[in-house]
């Protein structure tokens, strides 16, 4: 135990003992009150808006206060101080970026005073959780600052577009790409993957309604996984949905007046130019004919090695007129991004959470402080529209901006982005329908509803991709408009590959394939293939052929890169099958599950589906886990008398970490059985529904 002792105190370990450091709070300050409904979904109520964010906060720390603890030392650059050295070029990025710099620089002048008071409510309710629960704190972490929860934010954001992606690249073995030099044209391209969001006007309705699929795909367990609660407050705050733990607002949802859904989006947003540096002085990079020193300023890594042992490695960051730059044996390269500096996205969900018009949700999209998403709305007027959000850059034309940019060129250096107003955007469709499925802009809607792509510029870099999603919904709305609530559902659980997707044409080029050194089971398996209606039901017995083959496809598309011939693929398939299940035609039921504790049941639906289900562990388990894909998801409505209905499910259940929990994994069978329930948004609706607890925080 004295050895111990002395290596925290070596170590200078603040909490190697367990020990939570003084971070009460007088939670007396905040009027707050906590209801939890018959599925333990979270109802808070403040007098302000920040007494509500106090309550959040706390209710949040209960159902999952372990994913919040996680998420904060990869926000601060210190992952690598709790969990080894492999998380060390995580800590590194987010400490070369300078996230926290700009934080602590803008926080006080560039937040509003409204939102920062959230944020101080906010962090009071996790430390105030954390205080009367020492025992499910195990890092000393403590306390939570207002710093975490706008980096949060901020990181989140550079992520969700795919930023990562481009520091990897770089930090490849060799340049993995061309410096661009003055081109004609240029296409559009990028590839992001997940998320629906599907609206419907009266226009497009068998009975007047206005109707929103809300149904952003996100992993099913971890710190991105769906958390759903209802915040409201007697300052006019109401909103129910889904959001991510250590976050104080809603990120989609609804409330009696607009409801809008979320969906990735992953135009280019970054801009990578190759340095000449001088041969003479390694830290001098040439611009406008000049050499310019680089920043230089030093990254602090504290890596865990073992028990209380640490070893803290010291690393140079460079920086340049374009932004942060990385040396490495193959160049010396400048990033510049979209959402660089900005840090007020906590400011824009505020407003968005405060909305009860299209207009005042509107104006808050026009805030345009979020690097990337896309947005579909509708209201209780009818009115629908779609937004393809980005902090696009003003780029100089003339260069392919996909490729790697010269770094010698201030003219190239952009300082603005494409204002709000110019982005691509649909409002209130003469055929009353929109699709955001990750497919291009310019393809949401029917005909001339859609965006004219002539009218954007190359330079902006929007993905021209098309998902079976997309596809298979514009093909759905044109096949059974004007729709009905039935309708809408069927759109919604539909589990087939559209005939016209790019999984279609892969599944007719694996029928057709001439199979080389072909046993019997492979020939037998084309036979099966050519079977396949193109639906993934449970039911199926030529779906679990059919959506190995499409995932080889699809796994290519994501990595841009061409898929590998359709014939060995199906080969390969039916040669697992045969090997995992003894079989080359199990029921897909079988083989595609939903898991949760003791929840063990057949779900339909496939990868890139509309009822998207990505399964892994096959060939450890014999089955496919659900792991990704539908979560939280609700279908919302607004009659032609404007009253309101909704109903939704969560994949799980509002507990995400306690597995002794009721509500553990309540509505994991519901959701896999496509059963949906009234979120019981209205206090009448949850006390007629029972087994309702308030308290206070």
């Amino acid at each position: 135990m004295r050895t111990l002792i002395l290596l925290c105190f070596v170590a200078g370990l603040t909490a190697c003992a367990g020990r939570v450091p003084d971070i009460s709070v007088d939670a007396t300050k905040y009027d707050v009150q906590i209801e939890r409904d018959r599925w333990g979904i979270p109802h808070i109520h403040g007098k302000t808006d920040a007494d509500t964010a106090f309550g959040f906060a706390y209710a949040q720390a209960e159902d999952g206060w372990e994913l919040i603890e996680e998420t904060l030392p990869f926000y601060r650059g210190e992952s690598a101080r709790y969990n080894g050295k492999d998380a060390a070029p995580a800590d590194y990025m987010i400490q070369w970026l300078g996230v926290r710099d700009w934080v602590n620089a803008g926080y006080e002048n560039q937040i509003s005073p409204e939102a920062r008071a959230l944020v101080q409510a906010y962090t009071d309710g996790l430390n105030h959780f954390a205080a009367k629960h020492p025992h499910r704190v195990t890092r000393d972490i403590l306390p939570v600052t207002t710093t975490d929860i706008i980096t949060g934010f901020v990181v989140r954001h550079l992520l969700f577009y795919g930023f990562d992606g481009s520091v990897k690249e770089v930090m490849g073995p060799e340049r993995a790409r061309e410096v661009s030099r003055l081109v004609a044209d240029l296409g559009l391209s990028d590839t992001p993957i997940g998320s629906n969001a599907i609206a419907v006007s009266p226009a497009a309705t068998d009975d007047g309604a206005t109707r929103l699929m809300i149904n952003s795909h996100q992993p099913t367990d971890g710190p991105v996984a769906w958390y759903e609660a209802h915040i409201s407050s007697d300052e006019g705050l109401d909103i129910m949905g889904g959001t991510f733990p250590g976050s104080p607002l809603i990120s989609l949802g609804f409330n009696h007046d607009i409801a809008w859904g979320v969906t990735v989006n992953k135009p280019d947003l970054v801009d990578i130019f190759v340095l000449e540096i001088n041969p003479d002085n390694e830290d001098q990079y040439r611009l406008d004919g000049q050499w310019l020193d680089l920043e230089v300023s030093e990254a602090s890594l504290r890596v865990k090695l073992w028990g209380p042992l640490y070893w803290t490695v010291k690393r140079e960051i460079y920086r340049s007129k374009h932004g942060p730059v990385m040396k490495t044996d193959h160049g010396t390269y400048a990033f510049r991004f979209g959402g660089q500096n900005e840090i007020r996205q906590v400011d824009q969900w505020y407003a968005l959470n405060r909305a009860r018009t299209f207009d005042e949700w509107y104006a808050a999209m026009a805030q345009h402080r979020f690097a990337s998403f896309n947005f579909v709305f509708a209201d209780k007027e009818g009115t629908i529209a779609f937004v393809h959000n980005s902090l696009t850059p003003r780029r100089k034309p003339g260069y392919d901006w996909s490729q790697y940019l010269p770094g010698d060129r201030s003219d190239l250096i952009w300082d603005s982005y494409l204002p709000f107003q110019q982005l691509p955007q649909v409002v209130r469709p003469k055929y009353g329908y929109l699709a955001s499925t990750n497919q291009t802009p310019f393809q949401v809607a029917v005909a001339d509803d859609n965006p004219d792509p002539s009218a954007f510029s190359p330079t902006d870099g929007y993905q021209a991709r098309m998902t079976n999603r997309a596809d298979r919904a514009l093909e759905l709305f044109a096949a059974l408009r004007p729709i009905s609530a039935e309708d809408f559902w069927t759109i919604k659980h539909d589990k087939a590959y559209a005939v016209s997707s790019r999984a279609g044409h892969y599944i007719r080029a694996a029928i057709a394939a001439e199979l080389t050194d072909a046993l019997p089971h492979h020939l037998q398996a084309q036979a099966l293939l050519a079977q396949w209606d193109l639906v993934a039901d449970i039911q199926s017995r030529e779906a679990a052929l059919g959506v190995c083959v499409i995932r080889a496809e699809w796994r290519a598309e994501q990595d841009a890169v061409a898929p590998p011939e359709a014939g060995g693929v199906l080969q390969a398939c039916a040669d697992e099958l045969l090997e995992v299940s003894g079989r080359i035609d199990p029921l897909w039921g079988e083989i595609n599950r939903h898991t949760r504790g003791p929840v063990n049941v057949p779900i339909g639906g496939g990868p890139d589906t509309l009822r998207a289900i990505y399964g892994t562990g096959y060939e450890e388990n014999g089955y496919l886990t659900n792991i990704a894909g539908d979560g939280l998801y609700y279908l919302v409505a607004w009659n032609a008398e404007q009253k309101l209905s909704v109903q939704g499910v969560h994949h799980y259940g509002s507990a995400t970490m306690l597995e002794d929990s009721a509500h553990y994994a309540d509505q994991a069978e519901d959701f896999a059985a496509e059963r949906l329930h009234a979120p019981l948004f209205d206090a009448q609706e949850r006390a007629a529904a029972g087994n309702v607890r308030s308290y206070r925080p």
